[in-house]
């Protein structure tokens, strides 16, 4: 438990960014489910791309996500809409 009145303040402030971003995280969940569950239809699943690059980027601004964190779970959205695509053709 936090004795310093400081040590009390720095716990209320990570209270409160703890909100933020377990927001964000769910929301990047969310995304990435949402491609992984259109993959059988290709066409839907790159259209929900856009969403999911902003979500992963809004993350990684704000130091939820690593910066190549975020860039190989972009990259790897994108392979598994590419592989599908090629699959359907």
């Amino acid at each position: 438990m936090a004795i310093t009145s400081s040590a009390k303040k720095a716990h209320r402030a990570s209270l409160r960014k703890r909100v933020f971003n377990v927001r964000r995280k769910k929301a990047l969940a969310s995304a990435v489910k949402a491609i992984k569950k259109n993959l059988s239809a290709p066409a839907e699943a790159e259209k929900l791309l856009p969403r999911a690059y902003k979500v992963i980027d809004k993350a990684a601004k704000r130091g939820v996500l690593k910066a190549n964190t975020a860039a190989r779970k972009k990259a790897r959205l994108v392979a598994a809409v590419r592989r599908a695509q090629k699959q359907e053709a």
